[in-house]
């Protein structure tokens, strides 16, 4: 476990609190059943924008707190626990990252303050199927006189059903560009869609949409690089919602091998039950280790980033998938019903795993960068 600054001990601290008085898992189950298409609600968005959550990556010259990925990352690790449903990772991680690293300084000063308030909520489209292909990009982006002319659809966007703009990642002539695009936009059309883990997913259909050269973020041609780096970071923020929801399942089960008694006596006593726990302890704080270590390598601006977030992504995968199993087969049948939370564990579970790449594709290209 990394060691905490006292500022951030303080905000994971506050964090805890408030999600677990304002936005625990029974705030989520009273959304689901709402049948909100927005996916949150706004009163907990306006909530963590009023604490300043969305702009602990923004500068401080846009409004932001600027404290770093390690910082932001022990806000979803709270946030996945309870499965508190907001656009802050999409807005606040994602899109933050993607200006920050590609946008100009009229592009920052721009975009970045509504980020920060959470009055703009700036989500990346890029997969195009069911499954994460960045290298695979058919949108097409045709130069015009003032920019280019955006075709084509994007699936599965997070939290497209509540952007207020999008990154478009599409494919040009000479490589892939990525469009600050209003979902105001004459030719912007979504879909919202039915999920299993109850969110704000949405397709997104860009016809004939007009980008100026204004607002697409990096250089003429780096565009792929730029890709590449807001993906490392995104997978790295996913991994860290992953590990608190796959904390949270391993706490829930941990209490209930503490509680539930057979044969007159609790079931955590049983030692093939014992042993199993203190198996998945063990891969719970690897798990840990890889996260932070990819958000702490994210901080210091290591050489190695694209390989831990890879390895914190495909870590975190591996055992949220076997612990969201566990939680079900250990608590037995009241795991299979509605009325426990359990179901909505393995649901978002199954969600995360695909977002940003699976355990193959981080696999793989971990693989690659290794070498291999």
């Amino acid at each position: 476990m990394a060691v905490l600054s006292e500022e951030q001990s303080i905000l994971k601290d506050q964090a805890t609190s408030w999600i677990t008085t304002y936005a625990p898992v029974s705030k989520f189950r009273a959304l689901r059943d709402s049948g909100s298409s927005l996916g949150y609600e706004p009163a907990t968005w306006q909530a963590m924008s009023e604490m300043g959550w969305p702009g602990i990556l923004v500068p401080e010259a846009h409004g932001g707190s600027d404290l770093g990925y390690l910082t932001f990352g022990l806000i979803l690790e709270e946030l996945g626990r309870h499965l508190t449903a907001s656009p802050l990772l999409a807005s606040g991680l994602v899109g933050a990252s993607a200006l920050r690293l590609g946008g100009s300084d009229a592009q920052q000063k721009a975009w970045l303050p509504g980020v920060a308030d959470g009055t703009r909520v700036l989500t990346l489209a890029i997969d195009e199927s069911s499954r994460h292909q960045p290298a695979d990009i058919n949108l097409r982006a045709d130069k015009s006189s003032n920019g280019y002319v955006l075709n084509g659809t994007k699936r599965f966007v997070m939290e497209g059903g509540a952007a207020t703009d999008f990154i478009v990642v599409a494919q040009a002539t000479h490589g892939v560009i990525l469009g600050l695009v209003s979902a105001k936009a004459g030719g912007v059309e979504r879909s919202i869609l039915r999920t299993t883990d109850s969110r704000g997913y949405a397709n997104a259909t860009f016809t004939n949409v007009d980008v100026a050269s204004a607002d697409v973020l990096g250089e003429a041609g780096n565009g792929r690089i730029l890709l590449d780096l807001i993906l490392d970071r995104a997978s790295a923020g996913v991994a860290a919602e992953m590990l608190g929801t796959a904390a949270q399942s391993f706490d829930m089960t941990l209490e209930y091998l503490k509680t539930r008694k057979q044969f007159g006596q609790v079931i955590g006593s049983f030692q093939a039950l014992g042993h199993r726990a203190a198996e998945l302890y063990s891969e719970m704080e690897l798990t840990r280790s890889a996260v932070e270590a990819a958000l702490q390598a994210i901080d210091a601006g290591a050489k190695d980033i694209p390989q831990m977030c890879s390895l914190a992504k495909c870590k975190a995968g591996a055992f949220l998938f076997r612990m969201s199993n566990q939680l079900i087969q250990i608590h037995g049948g009241i795991g299979m019903t509605d009325e426990f939370d359990a179901g909505f564990y393995l649901k978002r579970a199954r969600a995360l795993e695909t977002t940003f790449g699976n355990q193959a594709y981080h696999r793989d290209r971990f693989a690659r960068l290794s070498g291999f």
